[in-house]
């Protein structure tokens, strides 16, 4: 019995432990709410939004718990090359919810209260681990430090345009207006700036399966939701004159990030069958995973967009399918996250 109690009490505290890109849950979740909502399937919205904002107000909690009780936890993974970047999934996380909020609900105060509430999660999150990897010392080998999560950098950058634009379109301001073109540019030029070092890491030093994991998938995600961000803005051009100046530049960077993101689902679905299939890693519950479903349904809402945005018809089977493979991949990630919590309340019941 003492050993039994003694193992209870020596294991790591969820909350110290907690996921830094758990909210890639809230992202997967609340894309696939505002791309069902798009193909007329308001139930199926109601409820991923109602999962989305539970997920969102519990991980809230766990996260804020953790920065007050487990402080040097936090910073740590604040400060490491290879964690550091997904606590950006909180600022994506923040304007997807918020999207969904006004799409979907129509509630555009609360989208509003969230859009500003992610502007300094930004600024904190991301300055804090660029500036940590840039000035500290002892900095890992490429290999060891870049993964996946660093693509939440023009991830979280576009979502702040993509939900900025929805708003822009009820209040109309031209310097809002400036700053979400300036925006968009930059969640651009970190994409580039990040693939080139992925893609490097991937085509010149050999890869272990075990590396290549999820957030790889976040190479499309990225793209598709600069996609995003480009139609909301496109959508917006009788909003303001500068939309309006930019237009051909703005359909030209949306039509180029569609394409790219198109391009990397094939490779995506090959490393995945690399990995497990062929190499025989075991598909076990991660919260990583979350970080493959998101890609694929901002496809289908950014995809969506776009069509109506170059009011272009012939596509329109694109996003269906796009949710469908969704649906797939949040249901199987999903179960997962059931069966583990199963499993973890009934250890918690029998330590021994």
């Amino acid at each position: 019995m003492a050993s039994s109690v003694t193992a209870a009490e020596s294991s790591p505290s969820p909350i110290a432990t907690l996921f830094p890109g758990y909210f890639a849950l809230v992202m997967a979740t609340g894309i696939l709410a505002i791309a069902s909502a798009q193909q007329g399937l308001d139930v199926v919205a109601d409820v991923f939004y109602a999962i989305a904002a539970i997920s969102y107000v519990v991980l809230g909690v766990m996260l804020i718990a953790r920065v007050v009780l487990h402080r040097d936890a936090f910073t740590n993974d604040v400060i490491n090359h290879a964690r550091g970047f997904a606590f950006l999934t909180t600022v994506a996380g923040t304007n997807v919810l918020g999207s969904a909020s006004g799409v979907i609900h129509g509630w555009w105060d609360l989208a509003w209260v969230l859009w500003w509430l992610s502007i300094p999660l930004w600024l904190i999150l991301l300055y804090s681990t660029l500036i940590a990897i840039v000035t500290g010392g002892n900095k890992p080998t490429l290999g060891a430090g870049i993964n996946g999560t660093w693509f939440l950098l023009t991830v979280s950058t576009q979502s702040i345009v993509v939900l900025g634009a929805l708003l822009l379109g009820r209040h109309p301001s031209d310097t809002l207006a400036f700053l979400l073109v300036a925006l968009f540019c930059v969640g651009l030029v970190l994409y580039l700036i990040v693939m080139t070092m992925v893609f490097l890491r991937w085509t010149f030093s050999s890869l272990d399966p075990v590396e290549v994991d999820p957030p790889a998938w976040i190479a499309a995600g990225a793209v598709a939701i600069s996609v995003l961000a480009g139609s909301n803005l496109l959508l917006d051009i009788d909003v303001s004159v500068r939309f309006a100046r930019l237009e051909p530049f703005l359909e030209g960077m949306t039509v180029l990030a569609w394409a790219t993101a198109t391009f990397w689902f094939p490779l995506m679905i090959a490393i995945g069958v690399w990995r497990h299939i062929v190499n025989h890693v075991p598909l076990r519950y991660h919260p990583s995973y979350w970080g493959l479903v998101f890609p694929i349904g901002m496809y289908s809402a950014a995809t969506y967009r776009m069509l109506a945005a170059v009011q272009l018809d012939d596509l329109d089977w694109l996003p269906k399918l796009a949710l469908a493979g969704a649906f797939v991949a949040w249901a199987a990630a999903f179960m997962g996250l059931v069966h583990l919590g199963v499993t973890t309340l009934r250890r918690q019941r029998n330590p021994a």
